[in-house]
C-alpha cells in the first residue's frame, strides 16, 4: 500500500501495538516513526498533549490556531477520555493507555497507537501505528492522506520534546 511506511524499520513494523488488539488483522496498516533526542519521559508528556491539539498542520486541522508550544500539566489519559481537540471540537476517544509507553485511540473506523521507546543512548523512538477497516480504495486514500499529517505531527512533537530537554 502506497504511503504505509515512513521513518520505521522492518523490525518496528513487526511490533504489536495496542491498536492491533482492538482491530486485529486490519486491512489497512500504516507505520510512522521518528527518533527524538530527548528522554522517553519528556516525549511521553508531549504525546499526552495531543488531547489539546493535533500538532500537525494547524492551518488545516486546527482552524488556523497554533497547537500549544508550552506544555500543560495534564493528567495521564484514561480509556474513555477524549483523544484530541481538532477542528474546533473534541475528536476521538482514548481506548487504552500504558502510561509512559503507549496511547491508543479511536477516530471513526481508525485506531492509532503512539509508542514511546527508550534507546540505549538516551534518545527515544516515537512510533505511530494506524490501522483501519473499510473498502480498499478508501483505506488507500486514508493511508496516503495520513502520511503528511502524521509526519508533521511526529516531527513537531520531536522538536518540542528536544527543545524542552535542552532547556532542562
Amino acid at each position: 500500500m502506497l504511503g504505509e511506511r515512513w521513518g520505521v524499520t522492518d523490525a518496528e513494523t513487526r511490533l504489536v501495538h495496542g491498536c492491533d488488539a482492538v482491530l486485529p488483522g486490519a486491512p489497512m496498516q500504516a507505520w510512522r516513526g521518528v527518533t527524538v533526542d530527548a528522554p522517553s519521559d519528556v516525549v511521553w508528556v508531549w504525546v499526552r498533549q495531543l488531547r489539546l491539539a493535533p500538532y500537525a498542520y494547524d492551518w488545516v486541522d486546527n482552524l488556523g490556531r497554533r497547537s500549544p508550544r508550552v506544555r500543560s500539566a495534564l493528567p495521564e489519559p484514561a480509556p474513555g477520555d477524549r483523544f484530541m481537540h481538532a477542528m474546533g471540537r473534541d475528536v476521538g476517544t482514548v481506548v487504552a493507555v500504558d502510561p509512559g509507553r503507549e496511547l491508543t485511540a479511536r477516530i471513526g473506523p481508525s485506531l492509532m497507537s503512539y509508542r514511546v521507546a527508550s534507546l540505549p543512548d538516551g534518545r527515544t523512538r516515537l512510533l505511530l501505528k494506524l490501522v483501519s477497516r473499510g473498502p480498499r480504495p478508501l483505506t488507500d486514500l486514508l493511508c496516503l492522506g495520513d502520511l503528511p499529517m502524521a509526519r508533521r505531527q511526529l516531527l513537531t512533537l520531536r522538536d518540542l520534546a528536544e527543545a524542552e530537554s535542552r532547556s532542562g
